[in-house]
């Protein structure tokens, strides 16, 4: 008896490709295992045989292939209608089934995984017609009409591992392989194809070119759904050769551009234990943690980068790691109305080098590859030539950057989910938790929130509006579809080198600047003599010792800057620096997942003031106060906290549908007021301590929301209610 196959189910309505697709799928799957392909067109009983033909299936093929036995089966003949011979399928180390009802519910305890391939119907129709001719066009709609009982009876799209829009032109066969490897069940028999996927080969140019990077990404990525731009836009002023200016120059040297376009593209949302990765015109959904699924496909060294190369960036997965998968690590479980994480994960990508002046074009090599990086090196070219060549990195003047008027059009009206009361009573209960025992620092926040009407607001102008105002060395713009992130923040949440260096630079202590300088200096001075604020970041610097500490080398974790003042165009902040180092062979995403959420936005102790603070603040926080950056293919990562971020959804997007396009500038199309409305979120908040002060705590929020409110022409909430 032959061992138990793998099986394979191939489900979806006539004329959506699965044939074509079952037998190209085949084809790449026999370059390392033996195949068997089964077609139940061959055995269905007649035009009025559905659902006696799957009966068929399940009894006569399916059973007996399952046990690793062969299967006897009685076939039909189109032409006489009626039986034909007997015909035997052997099993094999992988089964392909195909057809409608190949996923039947009869059929689908005997399957590993489950395929439902789609087409939109025009598509579908001439698609079966041109295969079958004159034979199948008299029965065209009693067919359908059977399809369409039996899913209504059954619905296979619901229990589908995989969803593939199977277009016709030959990607989904590539595009269904690599969404099979991400399937557990499959894992042990696809060992092949996985190891496939992790021997990948970089290639690379570099070009000596300061390309105004705003044009260049709209250049590159402006029709593009999902597309990320890790946006380095300031190197803060500070004297040559102080530690300070080395900092910020590191921090800010390097932009990242990419999209997940290509034959590795791919993007990645998680929702309350469900990944579901996109991989061209096909969709898997993995249950499971984030940070478990993160450990198999990130942390290994995979690439390396090219001669020269100066960025940890090789290419890998882009994007956010929201606030509410603190449910992996100790917290409890909340739902948000954004996804708890989304990244794409780029083959392909621009890195600007803002210190040398060079950009790098990276590419996974693959059959596209020339054809992109030639295309890319135009678009750069052209983006410098908009720059006029004379550009001085990203602190140069950023209105003369492509699209960076700063008039956003629909000025927002905010709401906040606490009045000044209220926020204020929260404190009181924050300061109470810690009379107790039960923490010692509480990072309280809130929520302000507006709705606009979707063609009087453009994510695009309104992100070029934001760093133009507030430039930060860890700036970002993501766009997943419908969900648009547009961040400025200052603070590093963690990095790790791909020597395995690791870095966190918790920020705690804020004061706003000032237009007079010595009102401003004044300010800064308050700051760096407040023992209120020292004492609130040595608290959050233990914490972060206590969390590198956990995967770090022993003795590694050091303190190299305490409690140093930078300054931003809005705020003066209060920052140090942690460093350790990581063991070679060490779990990265583990390591990554010991430190999140950043503690700088929980307070400590970590697990039991992440309780409190689901108690008081009584929402989500959603992207806000989780983390942005990247996750390299060589093991490196560098991730922002997210704050001073505004969180942009389109009406898709707020339903929680995953969904929405972006048009060819990356905004939605204008439209009527009083139609569709895009949601703005914007997350404040600051750290509680016994001897906070309430109302100065509440005008910390209001100094921290200043830059992105005004820079939108609105107003913080007014501060009536109870």
């Amino acid at each position: 008896m032959t061992p138990a196959p793998v099986i394979i189910a191939i489900d979806g309505r006539s004329g959506a490709g699965k044939t074509t697709l079952a037998i190209e799928l085949a084809a790449r799957l026999r370059n390392h295992h033996k195949v068997a392909l089964f077609h139940l067109e061959d055995i269905y009983p007649g035009w009025n045989g559905l659902t006696a033909g799957v009966e068929r299936y399940v009894g006569t093929v399916l059973a007996p292939l399952r046990r690793g036995e062969p299967a006897t089966w009685v076939s039909w003949d189109w032409e006489k209608h009626y039986d034909g011979d007997v015909r035997v399928t052997l099993p094999a180390e992988i089964v392909i089934v195909e057809g409608v009802g190949a996923a039947a519910a009869a059929a689908r305890p005997l399957l590993d995984a489950v395929i439902w391939a789609d087409s939109p119907e025009h598509e579908r129709r001439s698609r079966a017609l041109a295969r079958d001719g004159q034979t199948y066009e008299p029965y065209w709609d009693q067919w359908a009409a059977q399809e369409t009982e039996f899913l209504a009876s059954d619905n296979v799209l619901e229990h589908a591992d995989i969803r593939v829009l199977n277009r016709a032109d030959d990607s989904a066969p590539a595009d269904v392989l690599q969404a099979l490897t991400y399937l557990p069940a499959l894992a042990t028999v696809l060992v092949p194809e996985l190891s496939a996927r992790r021997g990948l080969r970089l290639v690379a140019e570099r070009i000596e070119a300061r390309p105004d990077a705003a044009a260049l990404f709209g250049s590159l990525y402006g029709s593009s759904a999902n597309a990320v731009w890790l946006d380095s836009s300031l190197v803060p002023p500070a004297p040559q050769g102080s530690v300070a200016g080395a900092l910020a120059r590191e921090r800010s040297r390097f932009s990242i551009l990419a999209d997940d376009g290509g034959t590795f593209g791919q993007l990645v949302r998680h929702r309350s234990g469900t990944n579901r990765i996109t991989a061209g015109c096909a969709t898997v959904e993995v249950p499971g943690t984030f940070f478990r699924w993160l450990e198999t496909v990130w942390g290994r060294k995979a690439v390396r980068g090219p001669e020269g190369y100066p960025c940890d960036f090789t290419l890998g997965w882009l994007g956010y790691l929201g606030y509410e998968l603190k449910r992996e690590t100790g917290g409890s479980d909340v739902s948000a109305d954004t996804p708890d994480a989304a990244l794409i994960f780029a083959g392909r990508a621009v890195v600007l080098d803002h210190a040398e002046g060079t950009a790098w074009l990276l590419a996974l090599d693959a059959p596209d590859a020339r054809g992109w990086l030639a295309s890319a090196r135009d678009a750069v070219m052209a983006a410098t030539e908009i720059r006029g060549g004379t550009g001085t990195g990203p602190q140069g003047a950023p209105d003369a950057e492509a699209g960076g008027s700063s008039a956003v059009g629909h000025v927002p009206a905010f709401t906040s989910r606490d009045s000044e009361a209220s926020y204020k009573r929260k404190i009181a209960e924050a300061q109470h938790e810690i009379a107790e025992g039960n923490s010692y620092e509480v990072c309280l926040t809130t929520t302000l929130t507006a709705e606009v009407p979707a063609g009087a607001f453009a994510p695009w102008p309104t992100y070029l509006a934001l760093r133009k105002r507030n430039p930060a060395p860890f700036a970002s713009y993501l766009r997943f579809g419908g969900l648009t992130v547009a961040s400025t923040s200052p603070e590093r949440f963690l990095r790790i080198a791909s020597d395995g260096a690791m870095r966190a630079e918790p920020i705690k202590g804020t004061r706003r600047r000032a237009a007079d300088p010595q009102l401003d200096a004044a300010l800064r001075h308050d700051l760096a003599t407040s023992l209120k604020d020292r004492a609130e970041n040595i608290m959050i610097v233990d914490l972060l010792r206590n969390d590198l500490s956990h995967f770090a080398e022993p003795g590694s974790v050091i303190v190299s800057r305490l409690c140093e003042i930078e300054s931003y165009a809005t705020v003066h902040q209060l920052v140090s620096t942690i460093d350790a180092q990581l063991p070679p062979g060490s779990p990265r995403a583990e390591a990554v997942a010991a430190c999140f959420p950043a503690g700088s936005m929980t307070g400590a102790p970590k697990i039991s003031t992440m309780a409190i603070l689901d108690r008081l603040e009584g929402g989500p926080r959603g992207v806000y106060s989780g983390a942005i950056g990247y996750l390299s293919l060589n093991g490196a990562t560098d991730l922002a906290v997210a704050i001073r971020t505004l969180v942009i959804q389109a009406p898709d997007e707020v339903a929680g549908n995953d969904a929405g396009a972006a048009d060819p500038a990356g905004d939605a199309a204008p439209g009527e007021a009083g139609g569709p409305t895009v949601k703005l979120s914007l997350g404040v908040g600051g750290a509680i301590t016994a001897d906070s002060a309430a109302q100065e705590e509440y005008e910390e929020i209001r100094t921290k929301a200043f830059g992105v409110l005004s820079t939108l022409g609105s107003e913080f909430p007014a501060r009536t209610g109870s």
